[in-house]
């Protein structure tokens, strides 16, 4: 486990799995958020984007969190050794992106873009949920299925699962 992408549903609990696998490990995360979007909440130039994105892929041992653009995600699951698709029940995830909105009204969510509105990023939330279908489904599944005969994937199906993972899969 070294070059780690972690992905799925908005809401489905990436970053706290990420923060916990980097703490395990030691090996440096990158939430995609931070170099997708500026601190005021609005996205980066593609250019810029692609330079930071590709500065991490090259570099030895990364733990990525998110999806970012199409392009890119392809990209990181070509490189990684280890890939982590979290696919919790849709109910699960709408619910965390709720408890996320009302979590923010108090305080700004850990990893939250700063200057971004907590009630914007909800709303874009709700609107990628649903048009998840599209994406995460059975043609997604046998992508995967094809790439653990090179890499090593895992799929998180239950919040037990999620939150057990480090636990189970770090030595």
């Amino acid at each position: 486990m070294k070059k780690v992408v972690i992905f799925g549903k908005p809401g489905s609990g990436k970053s706290v799995l990420s923060k916990k696998l980097a703490s395990a490990t030691g090996i440096k995360l990158h939430a995609l958020d931070s170099i997708v979007y500026k601190q005021n909440g609005e996205l980066v130039d593609r250019d810029i984007y692609d330079k930071s994105h590709e500065a991490i892929l090259m570099s030895d041992r990364w733990i990525i969190d998110g999806f970012g653009p199409m392009t890119s995600f392809y990209k990181r699951l070509d490189v990684a050794d280890t890939l982590i698709y979290i696919d919790l029940p849709y109910v699960s995830s709408y619910w965390f992106v709720t408890k996320r909105l009302l979590k923010g009204l108090v305080v700004k969510p850990e990893g939250w873009p700063e200057g971004s509105s907590v009630f914007k990023g909800t709303w874009q939330s709700y609107k990628v949920l649903k048009r998840c279908p599209m994406f995460w489904n059975e043609s997604f599944m046998a992508k995967l299925e094809q790439l653990s005969t090179s890499k090593s994937v895992y799929v998180i199906r239950s919040v037990s699962e999620l939150n057990h993972f480090v636990d189970k899969n770090v030595n």
